[in-house]
């Protein structure tokens, strides 16, 4: 279990530094569906990680992260079927 959730976490984690690395290079845009789903799914599977290992800090920063992942996410879905 604990080589499962490293693995989750790290996952997390290159899955952020990626989405940090789309918008800084301008590959993605901050209101692309794709760059918030790649937030989302980081920000969750990097949180299980940090409260499997009680890094709460860690996890309670990715919360927040994916609770405004989420609500970027459902703007973008309105918007899209607004259109």
């Amino acid at each position: 279990m604990d080589l499962l959730l490293d693995v989750i976490g790290w996952l997390g984690a290159g899955l952020l530094v990626l989405g940090y690395g789309l918008i800084s290079t301008s590959r993605l845009s901050g209101d692309s569906m794709t760059y918030q789903v790649i937030n989302l799914v980081g920000s969750v599977t990097l949180m299980v990680n940090s409260a499997y290992n009680d890094a709460w800090p860690s996890a309670g920063l990715n919360l927040v992260w994916a609770a405004i992942g989420v609500v970027a996410l459902v703007k973008l879905v309105r918007i899209g079927a607004a259109r």
